[in-house]
């Protein structure tokens, strides 16, 4: 593929929809399953409600959140049975698209920027090292950066500055790689360079023109 952007100097991944499928369906399902009839009106890829929002930005815990859906639902579910369908969002790695990060990751800084929650983050570390033997999603990138942990969470400006503040890049040099819309015009909004993953496309596919550049020096 021609690039139609100059070749950056540091690659900003998303996670979700670009490095790990997400299984809407088999989350809804699993919800479903408890109870829970009407799934968009709470979570979606584009909206969530306030308690999925308080948990992605580390306000709240596992069990503030298992609270706050029974008090939302009206509904007893336990906490696991709750937590074991919220993590069925997680769908397999995208292994081609690991292997492309740890190669760009020799020619180029790339960091990662997530939404993400610590009931997540548990499921998808561990499912990690059980796939490929990485101790972390660390290994791969300069730096990881996730919601829960930030206490920010995308599309707002405050995370995309925090990260380039931090790690002294410039926003005009910087690509983001987001598969959302609305993620993608927020790092637009603060003037990094952007690329839209599309449903179709793959990073390794997608982006392959980054690494076959010069090596860093």
């Amino acid at each position: 593929m021609t690039p139609t952007i100059p070749r950056p100097k540091a690659v900003i991944f998303d996670f979700g929809g670009v490095l790990i499928d997400l299984d809407m369906p088999g989350m809804t399902a699993a919800f479903h399953a408890l109870g829970i009839p009407d799934v968009p009106r709470l979570f979606s890829l584009y909206q969530a409600a306030p308690a999925f929002i308080d948990l992605e930005i580390g306000t709240t815990g596992p069990a503030a959140f298992a609270d706050a859906l029974r008090r939302e639902t009206g509904l007893a579910f336990d906490d696991d049975s709750l937590f074991q369908a919220w993590n069925a969002l997680l769908g397999p790695y995208r292994l081609p698209g690991l292997d492309f990060v740890g190669q760009l990751a020799t020619t180029l800084p790339v960091y990662l920027y997530s939404n993400t929650n610590i009931i997540h983050f548990e499921r998808f570390q561990q499912t990690l090292r059980d796939t490929t033997g990485l101790p972390s999603l660390d290994a791969l990138f300069r730096r990881a950066y996730y919601s829960h942990e930030m206490g920010m969470r995308k599309p707002h400006p405050e995370g995309y500055l925090h990260i380039l503040r931090e790690n002294g890049l410039e926003a005009g040099t910087t690509l983001f790689v987001d598969d959302n819309a609305d993620n993608i015009a927020g790092a637009a909004a603060v003037g990094l360079m952007t690329h839209h993953l599309q449903p179709e496309e793959r990073i390794e596919e997608a982006l392959a023109w980054l690494t076959r550049e010069q090596p860093l020096t």
